[in-house]
């Protein structure tokens, strides 16, 4: 019994070296990497914020004009 705990224990340990040793492949791979963001993501970036302000200005719009009906339709009642 005991040498099957041993042999885990070796497993356990190579298998953490293997990931230790994915870990630092990674972090050199990312270090070789440009800091600059790529072109697609920028335009990506950019894309995105111009539909997001376009609603934002479209729902601006529209509160502006459901205010005005509800302010007439107010005014009505009185």
């Amino acid at each position: 019994m005991q040498s099957f705990y041993a042999l885990l224990a070796l497993d356990l340990a190579a298998e953490r070296s293997r990931e230790i040793d994915e870990q630092r492949r990674s972090r050199l791979l990312l270090a070789e990497l440009p800091d600059r963001p790529s072109v697609v993501r920028r335009v990506l970036a950019r894309g995105t914020a111009a539909i997001s302000l376009g609603a934002a200005a479209a729902t601006r719009r529209l509160d502006e004009c459901i205010a005005d009906d509800l302010g007439r339709s107010l005014a009505l009642e009185n």
